[in-house]
C-alpha cells in the first residue's frame, strides 16, 4: 500500500446498535470484523459519530426538517450515552480515535482531510454503517479527494438489504478505479 492508511470507522454506536427508531440489526453481524480489524490496528483507527443536534431548530435547512421527523433522536430526546461508541470498540479508544460529525460526510467541515494530510495518509480502509448512507458519504467524499478506499464488505452494514446491496455494487462497479471492495480477512492477510 502506498502511503499510510487509516481505518475509518463508520458511526459504529449505540443509537444504532440499540433498541431506537434508528436500529440497523445487521450491525451485530458486522461487529466481529471491525472489531478484529480495530484490535489489530488500533493506533490506524479513527471511529466517526454522528451527532444530533440539541433540537431541530438548532439546525438549518433540510437538517431542521430531518430532525422534524427524528424529533425523539435529538440530544434533547435522546440518552446522551447512546451516542456513545458500541462498547467492544470504545474500549480501544485511546490509542484509537473518534471524530465527531453532524452530517452523513465525515469529510464537510474539512477537519478530517486535514488531519489525515497531515498524517501522509493516502488510503481510507472503510468499514462501520450504514452502507447507503454514511459510509457511502464517507467512500465517495474519500474518492474526490483523492484517497484510495477500500470497502470491507463483510464490515459494512445497513437497515434496508436492497440499498445496501445496490450500495456495494454501485461502490465496487462505478468507482472500481478509486475503490476496491474486499473482505476483512484479505485486507488484514495483506497488510
Amino acid at each position: 500500500m502506498t502511503g499510510g492508511w487509516i481505518h475509518l470507522c463508520i458511526d459504529m454506536q449505540r443509537m444504532f446498535s440499540e433498541d431506537t427508531p434508528w436500529h440497523v440489526a445487521w450491525m451485530r453481524e458486522v461487529s466481529p470484523e471491525i472489531v478484529e480489524l480495530a484490535r489489530s490496528h488500533p493506533d490506524r483507527t479513527v471511529f466517526t459519530r454522528f451527532i444530533p443536534p440539541r433540537r431541530p431548530e438548532d439546525l438549518p435547512g433540510m437538517w431542521r426538517t430531518y430532525y422534524e421527523k427524528w424529533r425523539m433522536m435529538t440530544m434533547e430526546h435522546l440518552d446522551p450515552q447512546m451516542i456513545d461508541l458500541v462498547p467492544a470498540l470504545k474500549a480501544l479508544v485511546p490509542p484509537a480515535r473518534v471524530f465527531d460529525k453532524m452530517t452523513y460526510s465525515p469529510w464537510v467541515c474539512g477537519r478530517l482531510h486535514r488531519m489525515l494530510s497531515e498524517e501522509g495518509v493516502g488510503t481510507v480502509v472503510l468499514t462501520g454503517g450504514e452502507t447507503d448512507v454514511c459510509v457511502l458519504a464517507a467512500a465517495l467524499g474519500a474518492i474526490d479527494l483523492g484517497y484510495r478506499a477500500i470497502l470491507l464488505r463483510d464490515a459494512v452494514c445497513s437497515g434496508a438489504d436492497e440499498t445496501h446491496d445496490a450500495s456495494l455494487e454501485l461502490l465496487g462497479g462505478r468507482f472500481s478505479v478509486q475503490l476496491d471492495v474486499t473482505t476483512t480477512e484479505k485486507f488484514l492477510r495483506e497488510v
